[in-house]
Formats: C-alpha cells, sequence, structure tokens
C-alpha cells in the first residue's frame, strides 16, 4: 500500500478562489520567515477555465466600486465583512505588483490592459509558484475525512494527509471546468449544510417556444427586467444591455435578475417577470407621448425611441398597425399598446442551466464559517472561500473579487494558524 503524501495545507481547487488562497498561505509563511508544503489539487488538465474564458476572453477582473449590495445569498454585513479584507483596491494593487495593469471601462469594470485573460491567469500562476506552492492537476478530489488531528485527501494520483484544508471547489456553474458540485458534496458529507436550493446564478432565460421576441433573434436593446411578487409589487429591477435570442434573453440584465426570479419563484410561485423596452420611460409618460404625438403613426413615435424591427414586433404583439393614428386607436387600445412597451410579460419557462451559467446561487451559509478566517465552524482546520459559499455577485466582476478576498482570508488564516 502506497504511504500517503503529508503536507500542512492541501487546497482544494485551483481557480480564482483557490489559487488566491494558495498564493496567500505560502506568502504568509514566508513574511513569517518560515516554509509550509501548500499543494492545490484540480482536476482539470489546463487550469484557469472560468479565468480565461470570463468577460469574453478578458477577464473582468473585478468592479471600480465593490460593496455587499452587489452580492446575493448569505447577509449583507456577512459579506461585507470579508470584503473590507481585502478590497477592489487591493486587487488592482496586487495584480499591479505582478505586472499587470488593469483599465477601468464606463461601465465599471476593470480589466487588463491587454484585454487577454492569459495575462491574468498566468500571473496568479507564477505568483502560486513564486510562493511556493504546487499546483498538482489532473488530480481530482473526490473526498475530504477527518484524520486525527487532519485530514485525509482523497484525490485521483492517492491521499494526501493535510495538517489543514482550503476548500475551494467551486459550486455547480460552468461544470466542464470542474465546477460540477462534488465541492459541495464533500463540505455536506464533513457536516455542513447547503442552502435548500442551489441553481444558476447569471444565465440566459427560457421563453415559451414561438414567443414572439424569439423572432427578433440577435437584437439587442437597452432594457429593464422588473421582477414582481405574486400580488404585484416590485421586488427588484435591472437596467442593462439585452439580447433577444432563438430560445429567449440574455444579456446583462437578464442575467443580473435570473437567480432572483428563481430563487423568488420557489417562494411566490406567482412572481413574474415584465421587460420595459423603454427603461426611464413609464407607461404614463409613454401614453402622453403618444397622446401628445399630433398625427404621427404609433410606429412613428416608438421608433423614436426604440428600432424599426422592434416596433413593428411590439405593434404586431398588440394587434395594432404601426401606421395608425393614437387618435385612430382609442384610449384604451393605445393605452394597451404602451402598457406592453413598458411591461412586457414574459412567460420564462426556466433557464439555460448551469453549463452556460456565470456562477452558482447557493452553497455553504457564512454562518457556518467564521468570518474572520473563513474557517468552519463545524470542522476545525477546514476553511472556504469562492464560489462553494452561499454568495453569487452581479456581473461586473463582482464574483472574481469575492473570490479574491474569501482566498485571501481563507489563506493567510490557514497559514498563521499552521505557523501557530
Amino acid at each position: 500500500m502506497t504511504e500517503a503524501r503529508r503536507r500542512d495545507l492541501v487546497v482544494v481547487g485551483a481557480g480564482a478562489a483557490g489559487l488566491f488562497a494558495a498564493i496567500w498561505a505560502g506568502r504568509t509563511a514566508a513574511e513569517a520567515a518560515r516554509t509550509l508544503s501548500v499543494d492545490a489539487l484540480d482536476g482539470a488538465s489546463r487550469l484557469g477555465a472560468k479565468i480565461l474564458v470570463a468577460g469574453g476572453g478578458r477577464c473582468n477582473v473585478t468592479h471600480w466600486r465593490v460593496d455587499e449590495r452587489d452580492y446575493a445569498g448569505s447577509t449583507a454585513p456577512a459579506i461585507r465583512k470579508v470584503l473590507r479584507r481585502f478590497d477592489e483596491s487591493r486587487t488592482v494593487e496586487f495584480f499591479r505588483e505582478l505586472g499587470v495593469e488593469l483599465k477601468r471601462e464606463d461601465t465599471g469594470k476593470l480589466f487588463p490592459v491587454t484585454d487577454d485573460a492569459r495575462t491574468v491567469l498566468d500571473a496568479l500562476l507564477g505568483a502560486a509558484r513564486s510562493a511556493g506552492v504546487s499546483l498538482v492537476h489532473p488530480d481530482r478530489v473526490t473526498a475530504v475525512t477527518r484524520r486525527g488531528d487532519g485530514f485525509a485527501v482523497e484525490s485521483a494520483s492517492g491521499t494526501v494527509e493535510a495538517r489543514r484544508v482550503v476548500l475551494c471547489s467551486g459550486g455547480k456553474a460552468l461544470p466542464k471546468s470542474g465546477s460540477d458540485g462534488t465541492g459541495l458534496e464533500i463540505a455536506r458529507s464533513l457536516g455542513h449544510s447547503i442552502t435548500d436550493h442551489v441553481v444558476p446564478s447569471l444565465v440566459p432565460l427560457r421563453l415559451d417556444a414561438g414567443h414572439w421576441i424569439t423572432a427578433l433573434s440577435g437584437l439587442t436593446v437597452p432594457a429593464e427586467l422588473v421582477l414582481r411578487s405574486g400580488t404585484g409589487k416590485r421586488i427588484t429591477a435591472f437596467a442593462d444591455s439585452t439580447l433577444c435570442t432563438h430560445f429567449g434573453l440574455s444579456g446583462p440584465s437578464v442575467l443580473n435578475v435570473s437567480r432572483h426570479w428563481t430563487m423568488t419563484r420557489f417562494e411566490d410561485p406567482g412572481a413574474r417577470l415584465e421587460l420595459c423596452w423603454t427603461p426611464g420611460t413609464d407607461l404614463e409618460a409613454l401614453d402622453r407621448q403618444l397622446v401628445d404625438a399630433k398625427g404621427r403613426s404609433v410606429g412613428a413615435v416608438l421608433r423614436d425611441l426604440l428600432p424599426d424591427r422592434l416596433v413593428r414586433a411590439l405593434c404586431e404583439a398588440a394587434g395594432i398597425d404601426h401606421a395608425a393614428t393614437p387618435q385612430q386607436l382609442g384610449r384604451d387600445r393605445r393605452r394597451a399598446l404602451a402598457t406592453l412597451v413598458t411591461a412586457t410579460p414574459l412567460p420564462v419557462t426556466g433557464d439555460r442551466g448551469f453549463t452556460f451559467a456565470e456562477a452558482t446561487a447557493g452553497g455553504v451559509p457564512l454562518a457556518e464559517v467564521r468570518l474572520e478566517t473563513m474557517e468552519s465552524r463545524i470542522v476545525p482546520g477546514l476553511h472556504l472561500a469562492g464560489e462553494v459559499l452561499d454568495v453569487d455577485g452581479r456581473i461586473g466582476g463582482f464574483n472574481f473579487q469575492w473570490a479574491w478576498s474569501s482566498g485571501y482570508v481563507a489563506g493567510c488564516s490557514a497559514s498563521q494558524a499552521l505557523l501557530g
């Protein structure tokens, strides 16, 4: 029987959070003039798949302004406490020290000036190696169990005995990258609970087959997605670029609202989504514009606000001739059109699943983690970071910032505990 390898620290998963945890564990030991054996194990033959595909291959590293309001899942105060330990300004400085300059775009997103995600990944891998981290891959971890005062980490290559473990194995989004839910099962096997629902976040939404919006495939417009309760109360809304597709809707506004729609529906099956094609112009304002059109056709009025292709589709969906004037329509039909433009009901049938999701909603509750160290309250010596936790951000680099912040706290704290 092959004797198990012994390491001080094993980081399970070498994605964004895992690499960061490993880097800071190694750096913390070096700052104390000590050496720790740190292994980062990952099942991928090529590391960093999510980093490389993020931001259309450019990697949206973070956002220029980040706070707890950009996230959902666990409580805002808990998320804020972790984010403050390693904020966006420290992220910018960290990458600058590695030779990766970031640029701010109009959206507030920060990208490498190279516009190449490989720049970010190579810097992280180089920093890990410089910190003395052994990057072991492909070596998929299948189980983590208690063994004495430490852990036995079972992987494709055998067993590693570790004094401490940082679990950074991700959620379930983009399963081909390795984030297939195994990490959640490992956490559960060690005694952690998982939220009742674990669902895709930042994911495109499907509409009824044959819905008129699907005929507009390829059309991109600024629009607002509004989530309402079964009683009509406005719950949340996101206004941004919106893409009509052959299956339904995508684009930042849709991705941002997706997890809220799914989670709300579990508690309120009557909850619904509406789409306002004229963000900033509500029903009454649009109706006034139509009334004041002075003989212009409804199509001409709407073309001041929307592309002709969309105007024609809206009029057809409302059963109205786009060449008719508002006066010819009468009040009821005119307001019905204005209502459709400002609050199109969306018969969402579901989403495109984890394969097309950018993040996971749900996971291990932050209440089960000591926020000062990201150490488990249930399993001493186990730290957790990244997407395995019940925290998910909106589009814009916020999920990466959560990975950097939580990975930093977990890595530093695990190292400090090992150094005594």
